[in-house]
């Protein structure tokens, strides 16, 4: 009786240590556009930290935007986000992936900010008039 008892407990905590998978949803957004809508809601986010008045100035909600971009749902973003979070390690590496396509557009962007600051400075220096030379007019005569 000892004997049983101790198998079903193992057999329970055997069955209970079984990783729960999410199951995949109907509409399931596709790895590659979850990837894009992924990356474009964190830089919609940062343009909303960073300036918060330049989405209100047009009152864009950067969720529905991106809904609306991607022809998608709430309920299906969710779910989807649910199904690959459920995957520890791909879910790391689609943000490795994202992070990695901010970098590099980061470096364009600040790349572009540099050339124009560069361009600015060039038109300020060429725009500069010489001063007059002052002088004593006095002796001149």
């Amino acid at each position: 009786m000892r004997k049983i008892v101790s198998f079903l407990a193992i057999l329970t905590l055997l069955v209970s240590c079984k990783d729960v998978v999410v199951q995949k949803p109907e509409r399931l957004i596709e790895k590659d556009v979850m990837l894009d809508v992924m990356y474009d809601l964190a830089v919609l986010e940062a343009i909303k930290y960073q300036n918060p008045a330049s989405l209100d100035t047009f009152k864009i909600n950067s969720r529905d935007y991106i809904y609306k971009k991607y022809k998608i749902d709430s309920l299906q973003f969710a779910k989807s986000n649910v199904y690959y979070a459920s995957d520890y390690d791909d879910y790391k590496l689609m943000f490795e992936q994202i992070s990695k396509r901010l970098d590099a557009n980061k470096k364009s962007v600040d790349s572009l900010v540099n050339l124009e600051k560069k361009k600015k400075k060039l038109l300020l220096q060429k725009n500069k008039k010489p001063a007059p030379i002052v002088g004593d007019t006095t002796k001149l005569k």
